[in-house]
Parts: C-alpha cells; structure tokens; sequence
C-alpha cells in the first residue's frame, strides 16, 4: 500500500490485527520493508505490524534526494497519522534506530516501546563521515551494484557467506533496487544526524536492545552503553551474528523480540 506523506508516495505493508498493538518496523540503510520478512510472519494475529520504506528506498518515492534524519522522524509520524495509530512500539535496526531515537526525543508521546537493534545513540566520527564521502564517490563513478557487493562486507558476519549465502543475496537486492539518489541523499543524511546520547536518560518506556557479537559497525560497546543509560531497559547479545542480526540468527532474534512485545503488553 502507499500513501502520500509530506508530498511523497511511501510504500508500507501491514500484517495482522488493526485492533492489536502497533509496532512498527524500520529498516537499515540502503535496505527496504523487506529486510523484516522474517520478523512480519512470525508475530501472531493480535499484534498490528506495520513495515514501511523510507523515503529514497523500496518503493517509496526518493524526491528530490535531499534527506535528512529530521525529514525521516518527519515521515514515520506522518505515517502513524495516516494510519490513525496514536503510540506504537518503534523497532529499528541500524538506521531504523537512529530515527527511532530522534523520534523519541521529539515525539515521545507518539512511542509507547523501544526495539533498537545494531545501533547507536552516537553520531558519525570523522573517520565514518570520510567513509560516506566515499561511498558517494563510488556509487557515482561504479554504480549501485559495486557499492552493494562491498557493503555486505562491512554488515554481515563472514561465517555467514558459507552458512547463509541466501541472506548475502537476499540483502544484496535490496541494496540494488535502490536508486543512486536515494542511496547518496541517505547517505548525507546518516553523516549529519545528531548526537542521541544525552536523552537516553529520559527514556522511561519498555526498550529492548538487540545486537551481534560480531557487529563492527554499531558494536555490543553501544548497546551495553545504551542498555545502562535507560532504566529498565533489556539487552541481549546474538550469537553467530554481525550487524544484520534479525537474518543472520533468525530464531534469537525473534525470540527475543516476541518475548519483549509479550511481557510489556
């Protein structure tokens, strides 16, 4: 389904109750919904999950490719309007995090739970903005297609090329079938966003922290940084996974995640 949110298409799929909980799933930089297809069909009929595409990926419109984190927390509101949803629980990995805790900052009647998954609250070093700049420059000079091939290096466990090469593919199309604007214009965005640190402390809503004991790119460092500046707040550590932790342990993950929506609600 799509609707027109702040002027553009975005593209969201639903499953289950429209009466039960709404949770709302936001996917990692340059991935789509269908990163969580396997999270969607594994939560019961009581729960109201809502997947949906950033704006510049998926099939949601890109725009004029100019992004920001703000414009992001922007849109996923405007999706909860349209879809009439009052609170929901925010579950985001990676990116999907960095919105989520942007949107709790600004919007903190709007989430009633927290999911963060291989993210941070920190923003980019200098060295990871040099690493955008880039990327930028590849995608122009090589295409979509080289900068994914070298992307999933950087995200995936390397055991998980031998025992999962489907995920590898799997990611890399989706990472494809974004368009070079899309990619660049997030990418820019990532590098801009700001610093989340400090309203962790304000955070008092049921969060549940995930992350890959092989997760280079947002480390189990943040999260154990992020588990102790929220009260209450529940981390768990996955094994045999790197930053993409809901394919590369599947069953941990979702264990995890249903555990967590089952105790609080």
């Amino acid at each position: 389904m799509k609707a027109i949110i702040n002027d553009i298409a975005v593209n969201y799929i639903e499953h289950g109750s429209s009466q039960g909980l709404p949770v709302v799933f936001i996917h990692g930089f340059p991935f789509s919904h269908k990163m969580w297809e396997p999270q969607m069909r594994e939560l019961s009929n009581d729960i109201h999950a809502i997947a949906y595409d950033v704006r510049g990926h998926g099939f949601s419109d890109v725009g004029d490719g100019q992004f920001t984190i703000e414009l992001f927390v922007d849109d996923l509101i405007a999706l909860l309007d349209h879809l009439s949803i009052g609170k929901a629980v925010l579950c985001g990995l990676s990116m999907g995090g960095y919105i989520a805790l942007r949107a709790i900052e600004r919007h903190p009647n709007r989430i009633k739970g927290l999911v963060l998954c291989d993210t941070k609250s920190e923003p980019d070093t200098s060295d990871e903005k040099i690493k955008r700049a880039n990327s930028i420059k590849t995608i122009k000079s090589a295409g979509v297609s080289a900068f994914a091939e070298n992307f999933v290096k950087a995200v995936f466990w390397p055991k998980t090329f031998e025992k999962n090469p489907g995920a590898i593919e799997f990611i890399k199309e989706l990472v494809r079938a974004n368009s070079a604007l899309g990619i660049c214009g997030t990418l820019l965005a990532l590098a801009s966003r700001t610093d989340t640190t400090q309203g962790l402390s304000s955070i008092n809503i049921p969060t549940c922290i995930i992350v890959g004991e092989y997760d280079l790119l947002t480390p189990p460092s943040c999260a154990q940084r992020m588990h102790k500046a929220i009260a209450g707040s529940e981390l768990h550590v996955l094994s045999n996974a790197s930053h993409m932790s809901n394919l590369e342990n599947t069953k941990d993950f979702n264990e995890n995640l249903i555990a967590f929506l089952k105790k609080h609600w």
